[in-house]
């Protein structure tokens, strides 16, 4: 009943109309940010590794580093896009990461960099770390977010589906010097690859020798 008084005002002018169907017009609200999905589709597991609570260690085990677990969600960004910036900083020590992502273009890596600092400070504020530039990022990673769904138009009175993709983003701050090697196994030196070389072509048979 709402959308007809509202078709009413606005071909009859406001006016002509009943002050009552001007107030039901005037409580719908259209805009994107007023939509409920802002809240809901926020993702809740990652956050709660900040809340764990872990046993005393004994003198002879080797200290636990601190770590700082952070996001941001819903940003309107593409998360294939935003793949490349969050893979580029893992294993860099966390300034050196603020200030390699200054220099990228892309316009996800301001997010990225935002989340990185605000994750320095929780460290701080929150977890009893002593020197935030003593940390380095171990885990850095994307989701993808919800998907608000437009129509295109095209001749002849057909239309198209245009996707606008939102991504969260997850980094994991610990403290501590960050390894030689993120990844696993480390490259080879250029004598390690000479010598699997040469195991491998000794290893060469000819058939029916």
């Amino acid at each position: 009943m709402v959308l007809i008084n509202i078709q009413t005002t606005l071909r009859l002018g406001i006016k002509h109309c009943n002050p009552l169907l001007i107030i039901q017009a005037e409580k719908l609200h259209t805009s994107p940010s007023n939509s409920a999905w802002h809240n809901d589709s926020k993702p809740k597991k990652f956050l709660k590794y900040n809340k764990e609570v872990y046993p005393p260690q004994s003198p002879e085990e080797e200290p636990r580093p601190a770590f700082v677990c952070h996001q941001r969600t819903n940003i309107k960004y593409s998360p294939w896009k935003m793949w490349y910036i969050a893979s580029f900083i893992r294993g860099m020590p966390v300034d050196e990461a603020i200030k390699q992502l200054k220099f990228v273009t892309k316009k996800g890596a301001k997010d990225v960099r935002e989340t990185i600092e605000e994750a320095k400070e929780l460290a701080v504020k929150e977890h009893n770390v002593e020197f935030p530039s003593n940390m380095w990022v171990a885990e850095s990673f994307v989701s993808k977010g919800h998907v608000v769904k437009g129509i295109r138009r095209h001749a002849r009175a057909r239309f198209g589906v245009v996707e606008y993709f939102h991504c969260h983003y997850f980094v994991r701050l610990e403290e501590g010097k960050p390894p030689k090697h993120y990844y696993l196994p480390a490259p080879q030196q250029p004598h390690e690859q000479l010598q699997d070389w040469l195991a491998n072509m000794r290893k060469r048979k000819i058939t029916n020798s």
